[in-house]
């Protein structure tokens, strides 16, 4: 019994750490994707590298692509890269977040699947 109750409380905690870090790095998980604070679906984009530091979208690609900027220091699984223009962007699992213009209201997914190369991001 008491390994039972051991076992359900490091469990609640597991999810506990979780969200308190995606609620810390200003994300959270609605429906099964990861939103921005305001519920835009979160994109990332096929041709950044995970872990190199980096967001290979910058100019006019950007401004479609508007980077999600990390509020304070996020904690794994997030992360934060610098941009071209010096600005933080942030990050989750080593990939580059970001959000689609053409998303007008929450809970919107127009860029999932563009191209082939951007995609919604599944926690």
């Amino acid at each position: 019994m008491r390994l039972l109750v051991t076992s359900l409380i490091a469990l609640a905690c597991a999810g506990t750490s979780f969200t308190a870090s995606a609620q810390s790095a200003g994300v959270k998980t609605m429906d099964g994707v990861l939103v921005d604070a305001k519920g835009m679906t979160v994109y990332t984009f096929d041709k950044d590298t995970a872990n190199s530091g980096k967001s290979v979208c910058n100019g006019p690609c950007a401004k479609l692509w508007p980077p999600v900027a990390p509020m304070g220091t996020p904690a794994a699984p997030y992360s934060s890269v610098t941009r071209d223009d010096g600005s933080a962007q942030l990050a989750y699992q080593g990939k580059p977040l970001y959000l689609y213009e053409q998303d007008k209201k929450p809970g919107d997914r127009a860029g999932d699947n563009f191209k082939d190369i951007w995609h919604v991001v599944k926690p």
